[in-house]
């Protein structure tokens, strides 16, 4: 079991690297996204990959650039890791609202609403799309 977690960790730390030091819109040898490719429209989760080279690089005017729900998934995850976190070390039973029934569904409409705007080619709605 413990090397399963040691290889998940080796992993993770050659795909940050990789994604540090090479700018994904400035090679072919990653994925790209296979709606866009197909269809030319974006998908919610278009320019993560980007994303993540700007988050890597401190940049979060270019993770905006890329996908502004990237930024809000990370604050979110973030948000879920502190409350996991205080409630183990302090043995309190503070509420995560991410268990709340209604959560997933609001993140769903967000998602919709966020991939319907994306993909208007005009002002302000285009500012969505990735750069």
């Amino acid at each position: 079991m413990k090397l399963k977690y040691i290889g998940l960790l080796t992993l993770g730390v050659a795909l940050a690297a990789l994604y540090l030091f090479i700018n994904p819109s400035e090679v072919d040898f990653l994925p790209k996204c296979p709606l866009y490719g197909t269809t030319g429209i974006y998908c919610p989760g278009c320019g993560s990959q980007r994303a993540t080279h700007q988050l890597l690089n401190l940049n979060i005017i270019g993770i905006l650039e890329q996908n502004v729900l990237f930024l809000a998934g990370l604050l979110i995850f973030g948000y879920h890791l502190i409350i996991t976190g205080l409630n183990a070390l302090l043995q309190k039973k503070m509420y995560n609202y991410l268990y709340h029934p209604y959560t997933p569904r609001i993140i769903i409409v967000v998602i919709i609403i966020f991939w319907i705007l994306r993909n208007i080619p005009s002002y302000p709605f285009n500012i969505l799309a990735p750069k």
